[in-house]
């Protein structure tokens, strides 16, 4: 019988060469490593025209990190990783989008929500509270991307922290563009967030036989007096042979009254094919009880000019925020040499009343200058249909929304990546 190799999620999906590496080792290590990714980008479609900015992030987000690793003996390791993101454009630890506090006119407007054109204020002030919760890392947390600890077994490992969904690990496997650039299958469900990409408070299971990878996850919301409130499960499985690839993941979540809240399932695909590799996978997105709205009615009882209308504007909000859709992509990449170039379709279906429709359609070419450092070119174009208003961000910040729904969003980037 063949002897099991285990690793964490996390080591098997974003650091497993080094996990792989450190499985002889006889000591104790620890690795600082990180990335630094900055460039110019040019954006159309958003409330303020045409963008031109030097951006961090645009293949992947600028991060810094350590990685702790120690041979226990007897096929026991103990590991951590600590990982913090950054904006090399400006040193921040935090980014919005462009359109700053602005929500799509669909979850925005009063007679779109279904309500008289007279509540407008009163939805516009929960709007622009919502709006302000939008960007990355708002809160500055020095190690916002990864913090865990875990114990690698014989028999599995087990990792505690804050770590990687089984659900986003399954889409970044079977994306043509790993999730870099605006050209990643993400870009399309950035508002209302489709994807819970990180969860905090987890414990996670992982292990990986031959070629077949499998983790599960549960993170506790922690919530007083609400054991279900918040919580996350999930799970993933990848099988990846000689040429070609398959698995899926899934995650649902609670919403902050326990209610089933955000489900994301995903089915993927790999193949090489010629020169290059195809890549195709397929995700449903479903969302009744959408989280974080349950308050909206206490802040506007408050006031008493909302106060008669309060029960009315959140059930409204709840109803906006629902989400039911079904997510596609299909690409190819080619890496010759120091060339790598991918194309990529995707197509976002939404099923909602909405019918907020879009899909986006582009091409990446990577030059690596070294084993550490490569300049990339990518070309976006994301086509809104009826009330969608998406604008094209890139890995390390949201896009945003453009300026009207059907205005479509088209992105020009230009970066150098460099990993330490």
């Amino acid at each position: 019988m063949k002897k099991m190799r285990v690793i964490s999620a996390a080591v098997l999906c974003c650091i497993s060469s080094f996990a792989m590496a450190q499985t002889a080792a006889g000591n104790s290590s620890v690795t600082l490593y990180g990335l630094v990714d900055v460039g110019y980008t040019h954006v159309t479609g958003g409330p303020g025209g045409t963008q031109n900015k030097i951006t961090s992030g645009n293949m992947e987000g600028s991060r810094f990190g350590l990685r702790g690793n120690e041979d226990l003996g007897g096929g026991y390791r103990a590991i951590f990783t600590l990982e913090g993101r950054f904006e090399a454009d400006t040193g921040g630890l935090s980014n919005r989008p462009d359109s700053t506090g602005r929500l799509p006119d669909r979850l925005s407007s009063a007679t779109s929500l279904g309500l008289p054109a007279g509540l407008q204020p009163a939805v516009s002030a929960v709007a622009a509270q919502i709006g302000s919760t939008i960007g990355v890392n708002l809160s500055n947390n020095l190690f916002d991307r990864q913090a865990f600890v875990g114990l690698v077994t014989p028999f599995g490992a087990f990792t505690m922290g804050r770590q990687y969904t089984p659900a986003y690990l399954a889409t970044a496997n079977f994306d043509v563009m790993k999730t870099e650039s605006s050209l990643a299958l993400g870009q399309l469900v950035a508002i209302p967030s489709s994807f819970d990409i990180r969860v905090s408070n987890s414990l996670q299971y992982g292990l990986q036989k031959d070629g077949l990878s499998a983790t599960a996850m549960y993170a506790a919301g922690e919530v007083a007096g609400k054991a279900t409130a918040g919580r996350l499960l999930g799970a993933m499985v990848i099988y990846k042979g000689n040429g070609y690839s398959f698995g899926g993941g899934y995650n649902t979540r609670n919403n902050e009254l326990g209610e089933k809240s955000l489900s994301t399932a995903i089915l993927g695909a790999s193949l090489d094919a010629g020169p290059g590799t195809l890549y195709g996978q397929y995700a449903t997105i479903k969302d009744n009880h959408p989280t974080g709205l349950s308050t909206i009615s206490t802040s506007l009882a408050a006031n008493p000019a909302t106060a008669p209308f309060a029960t009315t504007v959140q059930n409204a909000f709840i109803n906006g925020f629902k989400q039911d859709a079904r997510l596609f992509q299909i690409g190819y990449r080619i890496t010759s040499g120091v060339h790598t170039v991918s194309v990529a379709y995707n197509n976002m279906n939404d099923k909602r009343p909405f019918n907020a429709d879009r899909y986006s359609y582009g091409a990446a070419y990577s030059y690596a200058l070294s084993k550490r450092t490569d300049l990339n070119v990518v070309l976006t174009h994301l086509e809104n249909k009826n009330t969608s208003q998406d604008a094209l961000g890139a890995n390390g910040f949201v896009g945003g929304v453009t300026s009207g729904p059907g205005v479509d969003s088209n992105s020009m980037a230009f970066s150098i990546r460099h990993r330490f």
